[in-house]
């Protein structure tokens, strides 16, 4: 079993910033990717950045240059940091994480259960 849990989301002013932390715990053998995704209201959900436990990273066009993702593997953590955030930004924020556990062995695709980010104008 693999659980994640989600910390950071909040309300911010357009042009401040937020850092979204994410931990993975449970009988985890290794995490191969772990990403964020968001959906905002009335929007199918999208893939925000992910990241491979090689530090190979993955962006949405309309975030690049603004946010960054970045994980802690002895933590089985992620991070998304966020600057210069706009109105447009407003979503729910999902944590994902594609996980081998042990005990028996298995191959999991996890979510988080949602951190909610506001930027205001």
């Amino acid at each position: 079993q693999v659980q994640l849990v989600e910390s950071g989301g909040g309300l911010v002013q357009a042009g401040g910033s937020l850092r979204l932390s994410c931990a993975a715990s449970g009988s985890i053998f290794s995490i191969n990717v772990m990403g964020w995704y968001r959906q905002a209201p009335g929007k199918q959900r999208e893939l925000v950045a992910a990241i491979t436990d090689g530090g190979i990273t993955n962006y949405a066009d309309s975030v690049k240059g603004r946010i960054t993702i970045s994980r802690d593997n002895a933590k089985n953590t992620v991070y998304l940091q966020m600057n210069s955030l706009k109105p447009e930004d407003t979503a729910v924020y999902y944590c994902n994480a594609k996980a081998i556990t042990i005990l028996p062995s298995r191959y999991l695709e996890v979510w988080g259960q949602g951190t909610l980010v506001t930027v205001s104008s």
